[in-house]
């Protein structure tokens, strides 16, 4: 399962949490600095115990609390208003007769099923088609940001933490907005293939990273996407890596401890920010 952009929106599921929940933590030292690096699922159904309290007593003393971008409704305001302006077509296009006619008729079908117009989805860039598709797959598994990880460090954290973020909403928006075109297509066409598939195959990945299986997630969801779409992986996964691993070695040049909370598919793998900060020459405590 490659879906490049699904996999970054985390696809909501809805499945039971195992017997004791483990998801990776990584610690990196040097002499004076601590962070630990945690991978998140975005989108979760609520109630869901992934071993949130595992956290608290790194949250009681860090001094800064890092995510990919602000956890306010600011931010979440902000990152909608951008993608409703960037994410439609001019006046004439449609997003069908962009797709091939395998995929036009996977998108005739699946949007009735997940409670879409297709009239919409055709007004639609095909990068934003596919985020308008995750969202409705939120909302069938009863799946939302509010139980996401991000949302629930955050209100557990305390608030004379200091919060910081790699990225801001108008950056992440170009991440997807600017990919090219036929990059885009081929992204929303192995989507539908896939949701019309395996619609349960998100929630594998989910048990993969409750247990922890890395292996596991590696082989269903980065290595498809390295293969599949070679761009996308450069420019949705490596790329942000390096530069958030550029910021986290300039972090550990200070002293303190620094909580970090970053999507699962940026910390494993050898393009992930571990492998990097390894490479680096510090000590990394993980898997």
């Amino acid at each position: 399962m490659s879906r490049p952009f699904a996999l970054i929106l985390a696809l909501g599921l809805a499945l039971a949490s195992p017997a004791r929940a483990q998801p990776p933590i990584w610690i990196v030292r040097d002499a004076d600095s601590e962070i630990l690096l945690f991978g998140s699922v975005h989108v979760l159904p609520p109630g869901l115990d992934w071993g949130q309290a595992r956290l608290d007593p790194w949250l009681k003393t860090a001094d800064d609390l890092w995510f990919e971008l602000p956890v306010d409704a600011a931010t979440e305001a902000d990152t909608g208003r951008i993608a409703a302006a960037r994410g439609v077509l001019p006046p004439g296009a449609s997003l069908s007769s962009m797709l091939s006619a395998p995929a036009r008729a996977r998108m005739a079908r699946l949007a009735p099923a997940y409670g879409i117009s297709l009239e919409q989805l055709n007004r639609l860039e095909p990068w934003f088609a596919e985020v308008v598709l995750a969202g409705q797959a939120y909302r069938k598994a009863a799946a939302t940001v509010g139980a996401g990880v991000e949302q629930t460090i955050s209100r557990r954290a305390p608030s004379r933490l200091a919060r910081r973020a790699f990225e801001t909403p108008d950056l992440q928006i170009a991440l997807f907005d600017q990919a090219p075109l036929a990059v885009q297509i081929a992204s929303l066409e192995d989507t539908l293939k896939e949701m019309e598939r395996d619609p349960k195959a998100y929630e594998g990945l989910v048990a993969a990273w409750q247990k922890p299986d890395l292996k596991g997630l590696e082989r269903e969801a980065i290595e498809p996407m390295r293969r599949v779409s070679p761009v996308l992986y450069q420019r949705l996964l490596a790329d942000r890596n390096a530069a958030w691993t550029r910021t986290l070695d300039q972090r550990l040049k200070g002293r303190g401890r620094t909580v970090v909370v970053v999507g699962i598919g940026h910390l494993i793998g050898k393009d992930g920010v571990p492998a990097r900060l390894r490479g680096l020459g510090y000590s990394v405590e993980g898997p």
